[in-house]
């Protein structure tokens, strides 16, 4: 693939044979006399989390997340995001194993910088998102990274059920599906597994947080709808960038309110200017997000009916599939 497809590729296959050759078990870690407390009890926690996935979860037994790999550095991968100019329709680009997906990820952040740059001059709208996380899907023994050591224990927990999500199902050239249905994965395993342990506290934490992330969400749906009406209609180029200006604005103004009343941290969310990319990003992960948390409730919260539903629309051609999520969501 390196020598077919060039310089992308080769820097693809050499960042994931770095993870892969950081690798150590688990176990050595922790009888290692120079492992921190720290660092020991989250890896026990993400030994107690993958057991309860494969046991509670119904998600995949294999030697996935049973080593740890140490990468000294912030984010394993950074993620480009395209869009045209007056568009909210990803740019994609397609890929031997994964098929095509909306977005392109580099183990450099100066790569993914340097591309970023080269499709800014292209006139695309663009953003560069840090990823602390991803699935090889079961291609390769994904290693817990030292990236998802920088999470709370329940986005490290929720993390680990994502990912393994994708291992239980994924589809090739729709990314929104995919990551919609990990997502759902993600909240269903953490509230089962805080609940098992009796964490109630933490449950109403999670719950209180999610609640919020929706608030925020909305206020990016509203801005997109917007955007979307803009776009279509037929007016003069210079106008319709200040419409898109102004709504952005707006948009940002909001976020800022919402998360200031609420004494929460807004870095997450204000750290990057607001474009097409990004919010395609955020339709890419969560856009799907309601009509499976709908299929869910329609399984009577029964996972192996969930996955089986979840797998029936998977095989549905890809407007139909949009179409039978979207009444799903909105019944």
């Amino acid at each position: 693939a390196a020598t077919l497809c060039g310089c992308y590729y080769t820097q693809a296959v050499r960042g994931q044979l770095d993870v892969l050759g950081s690798r150590v078990p688990i176990d050595e870690v922790l009888a290692d006399p120079d492992t921190s407390d720290a660092l020991a009890a989250r890896l026990r926690l993400v030994q107690d989390a993958r057991r309860y996935a494969v046991d509670a979860l119904g998600l995949p037994e294999n030697a996935s997340y049973e080593t740890y790999a140490d990468l000294d550095r912030e984010y394993v991968v950074w993620n480009v995001f395209a869009a045209e100019e007056f568009s909210l329709q990803p740019k994609r680009w397609c890929y031997p194993v994964v098929g095509c997906v909306a977005y392109r990820g580099y183990f450099e952040k100066s790569a993914a910088e340097r591309f970023a740059q080269k499709l800014a001059r292209q006139g695309l709208d663009v953003h560069v998102g840090g990823v602390g996380a991803y699935s090889t899907l079961g291609k390769f023994n994904d290693p817990v990274l030292s990236t998802m050591m920088r999470w709370s224990d329940v986005q490290l927990v929720g993390v680990l059920f994502h990912e393994l999500a994708h291992q239980q199902l994924y589809i090739r050239d729709d990314t929104a599906f995919n990551e919609s249905f990990a997502t759902a994965v993600e909240e269903i395993g953490i509230e089962r597994f805080l609940g098992a342990r009796g964490l109630h506290d933490a449950i109403d934490e999670y719950a209180e947080s999610k609640e919020f992330r929706r608030q925020l969400l909305r206020l990016i749906d509203a801005a997109r709808r917007d955007l979307n009406t803009y776009y279509a209609e037929t007016i003069d180029p210079d106008e319709k960038r200040l419409l898109k200006e102004h709504r952005i604005e707006r948009l940002t103004s909001a976020l800022r309110r919402l998360l200031t009343e609420s004494g929460r941290d807004a870095g997450p969310w204000l750290e990057a200017p607001f474009n097409n990319a990004r919010l395609v990003s955020y339709a890419l992960y969560e856009g799907q997000l309601p009509a499976f948390r709908r299929m869910y409730a329609d399984c009577d919260e029964e996972l192996s009916c969930f996955y089986e539903e979840a797998r029936r629309v998977a095989e549905f051609d890809k407007s139909a599939r949009d179409a039978y999520l979207d009444s799903l969501a909105t019944r």
